[in-house]
Parts: structure tokens; C-alpha cells; sequence
């Protein structure tokens, strides 16, 4: 009877429980529908761009998708105009950052065992002096050890700032070195947008 009763008409009559199973079924259906009809860029948040902290805005109100399809052909153009890369670049200067901290470290290693070089040198200077002076080279060798030692690390000091300095030097030179070929990029890449319609800062 109960059956019969839910096929009344020809029509199913769906009891509580397989309503709320298809209204639940059907809400993850569309979620996953929604998802999938998102724009790539969307999710991201930032467009081609602004993930190189160049600002457009859309002048003549294009579209999201075409601001997208806009902005890869003037990054295209940009990068054949100008012979640079701007992600190319942001690769070269984290490689740049790594050896200038390599250089550093090299840096405070210079000089290492200039005291006890120049205690040895220092001794056998000294012990000459000493045997001269006074007939006695042990003292003289004392004394001059002592000295040389003084002055090997005073030059170990020496040696390790100013191979420092050189480091931060060509480090520096470096990134601005590459600092000036993003500009260019972004400068071409800029005259491509506005060329288009857009409002750009950067």
C-alpha cells in the first residue's frame, strides 16, 4: 500500500530523508560546478601584473578577461622588445644575494692563522735581535713572538674587512645592476598597456 500510495498519479512522492539527501547532493554539485567555472586569475587574486608590482587599471572599463589577455601580450612584447625577463631577473637576484653571502663568509675566513704566522716570524726576527742585542735569543724570541703575533691578526682584521667591503661592493653593483634592467622592463611593458587603454603605476 505505502507504494502505491508514494506512486499516486503516475508521479513518485520522494520521502523526507531522499529530499534532503538530493538538495545536499545537489548543493556539492554546484559547488564543485562554481569551481570550476572560476577564472584562474580570480583565486590568485593578482594578475599577471600586479605580480610585479605593476598596477593597471581598466581606463575604458575592459573586461577582467580581456585586462588578462591585454596584459600577457604586452609582457610578451615587453620581453622581445627589451631582451629581459622580469621573473628571470628576480631568479638572478636571489642568485646574486647568495653568493654575495658566500663572499662574506669567505670574507671572515681571510687571513686565518696570520697570528701564529706572524708569532713565528716574529720569534725568529726577535730571537736574531735579542742574541745581538744582548746575547740572549730566547728573550729576543719571546718578545718578538709576542709582537708578530700582534701584528698578524692586526692584518687578519685587515684583510677580512676589506675583503668584506669588496663582497657588499660587487653585491651592490649587482642588484643594481639588475634592478635597472626591471625598470626598463616595466617601463616597456607600461607603454604597451597604456598603448591599449590602461592607467599604469608602478
Amino acid at each position: 500500500m505505502k507504494q502505491i500510495n508514494r506512486r499516486r498519479h503516475g508521479v513518485r512522492r520522494w520521502s523526507s530523508r531522499e529530499v534532503m539527501a538530493g538538495i545536499t547532493g545537489g548543493l556539492v554539485l554546484f559547488g564543485l560546478a562554481g569551481a570550476q567555472v572560476q577564472p584562474a586569475g580570480e583565486g590568485a587574486g593578482k594578475t599577471l601584473a600586479a605580480t610585479m608590482e605593476v598596477y593597471v587599471f581598466p581606463a575604458e572599463g575592459q573586461a577582467q578577461d580581456q585586462q588578462s589577455k591585454d596584459e600577457a601580450a604586452c609582457y610578451t612584447w615587453a620581453v622581445e622588445t627589451t631582451g629581459l625577463d622580469p621573473f628571470a631577473l628576480a631568479k638572478q637576484a636571489e642568485e646574486q644575494k647568495q653568493k654575495t653571502a658566500e663572499a662574506k663568509e669567505q670574507a671572515a675566513k681571510a687571513g686565518a692563522g696570520a697570528g701564529a704566522t706572524g708569532a713565528v716570524k716574529g720569534a725568529a726576527a726577535g730571537a736574531l735581535i735579542g742574541e745581538i742585542a744582548s746575547d740572549d735569543p730566547g728573550k729576543g724570541a719571546a718578545y718578538g713572538a709576542a709582537a708578530g703575533m700582534i701584528a698578524g691578526r692586526r692584518a687578519r682584521a685587515r684583510a677580512q674587512r676589506s675583503a668584506k667591503e669588496q663582497a657588499e661592493k660587487q653585491g651592490q653593483q649587482a642588484q643594481a645592476a639588475t634592478a635597472e634592467q626591471v625598470e626598463n622592463f616595466k617601463k616597456a611593458f607600461t607603454v604597451c598597456l597604456e598603448a591599449k587603454d590602461y592607467l599604469v603605476k608602478y
